[in-house]
């Protein structure tokens, strides 16, 4: 899409399985990056959701409609199925409650996508062995300053919906921009989980 870089694969990722014209809710949106480009290739319409300031303003520069608000406090003010797709990037491990967010998700949403990095990916886990936290471009964090507080694999995710009834619609793994499709749980950096409440005719 319009030579998008390897670094922003995961963008085209989810623009591919959201709908033209659909309505977007981008929580933990960030700069609003990943809303302004899902403006320009899917013309989506909907929010943003982001708690802090910096981000907010640039958000606000980028043309993304903001709203300031804590993820930790659920999505309460948001009325059921109010929106075509619900997405959570690289949020979900820095949030405490990750399994009542995912739950709202999917009230608040038809569908739900999420994306995480995949701490089973070979090069975490070298350096897990060598005594060492890992350090990479999807876990950039040092172990004092990290706001990952709960970091899991690919494996873990998919065990996770299973139990709980979330059907899996799609699933993309990612290495430096490029499809993994073999031994993905080892070989993925990156995850992208496109899903839905099974009890619901999606």
């Amino acid at each position: 899409m319009n030579g998008i870089s390897i670094d922003r694969a995961d963008f085209a990722a989810i623009a591919h399985w959201v709908k033209p014209d659909a309505r977007v809710l981008d929580l933990g949106c960030g700069d609003g990056s990943l809303f302004k480009y899902l403006q320009r290739e899917r013309n989506i319409c909907g929010y943003g959701v982001e708690i802090d300031d910096d981000n907010v303003l640039a958000c606000v520069h980028n043309g993304v409609n903001v709203i300031q608000r804590n993820l930790e406090r659920g999505l309460r003010d948001f009325e059921d199925q109010s929106f075509d797709y619900v997405i959570l990037s690289q949020t979900l491990q820095a949030m405490r409650n990750g399994e009542r967010l995912i739950q709202e998700m999917l009230r608040v949403g038809r569908e739900g996508i999420v994306t995480f990095p995949n701490f089973g990916y070979w090069r975490n886990r070298l350096q897990v062995l060598r005594g060492r936290m890992p350090l990479s471009d999807n876990l950039p964090y040092q172990w004092f300053d990290t706001p990952n507080i709960h970091l899991c694999t690919i494996d873990d995710f998919d065990r996770f919906c299973g139990e709980r009834n979330i059907r899996i619609l799609e699933r993309k793994v990612l290495t430096e921009g490029a499809t993994v499709r073999v031994m993905p749980n080892l070989r993925g950096a990156l995850a992208i989980y496109h899903f839905g409440d099974s009890k619901k005719v999606v």
